[in-house]
């Protein structure tokens, strides 16, 4: 847990002088206001409750279109964790463990799943989704932190036979996201963390960006937090059970 304090720590550090120095995003407004986070535990259904709530209304603002994958922007409810890697289906690998609740408009990467209902399953992005991924310090984006990539010819690499099929720790899993008023929330089964509930997390919301043109910039970076529930993003929040 030290570690991943003193990673965070430092990251939320190199964030606030970047973005401090930049002019505002045009999604920072009072839907990524964080007002409170929590994780509660159901015995009695074997799952696990994540929220966020928000000073506006979670999940109102979505990303504008841009009309292809390479700059397409992402919006994030982000809970980074101090679960680990191999809890939710990868290898062991360094990084943090976040679940990440997201929209975008221009590509669909839950294939398996139809969140939209309408019978078409890769048309559906902008809906709230999950999405369980690795992040890595990454000082080449204001925001500090991108999603952790690997070479696709690494046969060390596990992944959850539910992931989008792309070359970094990302998974899709398919839980159930709903919003309503202030709160953006979550269901996880035990069973698909290894029924581990004693764990650390905080609250992030941010901005992020795909990239697949630019070699020197991380596929997908976090290039703005919004806010952070902790202040300090140091992992100070339980489990409580319900």
């Amino acid at each position: 847990m030290k570690s991943i304090k003193v990673l965070f720590s430092g990251i939320l550090f190199l964030g606030m002088a970047l973005n401090g120095a930049a002019q505002e995003g045009e999604y920072k407004n009072k839907d990524f206001a964080i007002k409170e986070v929590s994780v509660t535990h159901d015995a009695d259904m074997g799952v696990t409750l994540w929220q966020i709530q928000v000073n506006g209304t979670a999940g109102k603002t979505v990303p504008t279109k841009v009309g292809q994958l390479d700059g397409a922007p992402v919006l994030g409810y982000v809970f980074p964790t101090s679960l680990k890697p191999t809890d939710v289906g990868f290898n062991q690998t360094e990084g943090i463990v976040a679940l990440a609740l997201t929209s975008h408009p221009d590509f669909d990467d839950t294939p398996l799943w139809d969140e939209n209902s309408d019978n078409i399953y890769d048309n559906d992005g902008v809906i709230w989704h999950p999405h369980w991924v690795v992040l890595c310090e990454d000082k080449r984006v204001a925001g500090g932190l991108s999603v952790k990539q690997f070479k696709k010819a690494d046969e060390t690499v596990v992944l959850p036979p539910t992931n989008p099929g792309m070359p970094m720790y990302m998974d899709s899993p398919g839980y159930p996201v709903t919003t309503k008023s202030n709160t953006i929330k979550v269901v996880v089964p035990d069973y698909r963390i290894k029924n581990n509930i004693d764990f650390n997390y905080d609250g992030v919301t941010a901005f992020m960006k795909v990239n697949t043109s630019n070699e020197e910039l991380p596929m997908l970076g976090v290039y703005e937090v919004f806010s952070v529930a902790s202040d300090d993003l140091s992992l100070p929040y339980s489990v409580k059970g319900k």
